[in-house]
């Protein structure tokens, strides 16, 4: 028992400090998106233009047979959130990349910072960004009579997928600016969120799609990502249609953070 004991107290000791540091990380991150409105307001205005430019121009396919539920706003909540997550979040390899630009990120991994917690702390900003950008929006369309059907308990799968999600496509940009270490290779990447986006089911429903864009959009990972939260949007609260929402956004995040792993363990062999 009292050999256990020394590593039992070591292990705490290092977690406790992992997670210090992560928050230490995270507070810098938060702070460095709120200080930059040239990344906050693009992300609250292109998808707020596509949501009232779509709502114009085929919001009247919300009377069609097989159109999920009777107007478009609701439809489309989903889809909005996503992507205004997915724009947002490739400031995280932006500024991780201009950290390797700038020698900051050599000095953290010459420190006796946990690896883990330079990547929890790039993700936090992006993550708070998206559980913000979550609120926005439900809040913007609530005013058309588009709330959503399940209720508290579907904004709150809102929000804690709109975090998943965000950490998703941020993991994914943080292993792109690690690996290239270059801010204008990262944002270069920017045109694949776009037809990510639009060849999904995040502005009309797959069913009433032509046949081979119903193929595409049907088998895009987004697609799933939207439709997990649609189901909420659209219908009242389940616990089957939470556990999926927010499962299938939680097992991306996983799967873009072992990858964003895999990346700077990567640089570090080449160090």
């Amino acid at each position: 028992m009292t050999a256990v004991t020394p590593a039992v107290h070591d292990a705490r000791l290092g977690l406790r400090a992992t997670a210090g540091q992560a928050a230490a990380l995270a507070r810098r991150s938060i702070v460095r998106i709120m200080r930059q409105p040239q990344v906050i307001v693009p992300n609250l205005f292109f998808p707020t233009f596509f949501l009232v430019i779509n709502n114009a121009s085929v919001g009247k396919a919300a009377g069609l047979p097989g159109f999920p539920g009777d107007r478009y706003l609701p439809f489309a909540l989903a889809g909005t959130v996503l992507q205004a997550v997915m724009l947002s979040s490739t400031s995280a390899g932006s500024e991780v990349a201009l950290d390797i630009e700038s020698g900051f990120f050599e000095r953290m991994l010459a420190s006796p910072v946990s690896r883990l917690a330079i990547l929890l702390g790039q993700l936090a900003g992006v993550a708070v960004f998206g559980a913000l950008l979550a609120l926005f929006f439900a809040a913007v369309i609530a005013p058309f009579d588009a709330v959503m059907k399940a209720g508290i308990g579907g904004y709150v799968v809102l929000v804690i997928s709109a975090v998943f999600l965000a950490v998703t496509f941020g993991g994914f940009a943080l292993a792109l600016g690690i690996r290239t270490g270059s801010v204008e290779a990262t944002q270069g990447a920017f045109p694949l969120y776009f037809v990510a986006i639009f060849i999904s089911s995040a502005f009309f429903p797959v069913a009433l799609m032509t046949p081979w864009y119903r193929h595409l959009a049907g088998n895009n990972p987004v697609t799933f990502m939207i439709d997990g939260i649609r189901d909420l949007t659209l219908e009242p609260f389940s616990w089957a249609a939470a556990a999926n929402a927010i499962g299938v956004s939680f097992g991306a995040a996983l799967v873009a953070v072992l990858v964003a792993f895999a990346a700077l363990n990567a640089r570090l062999a080449q160090r």
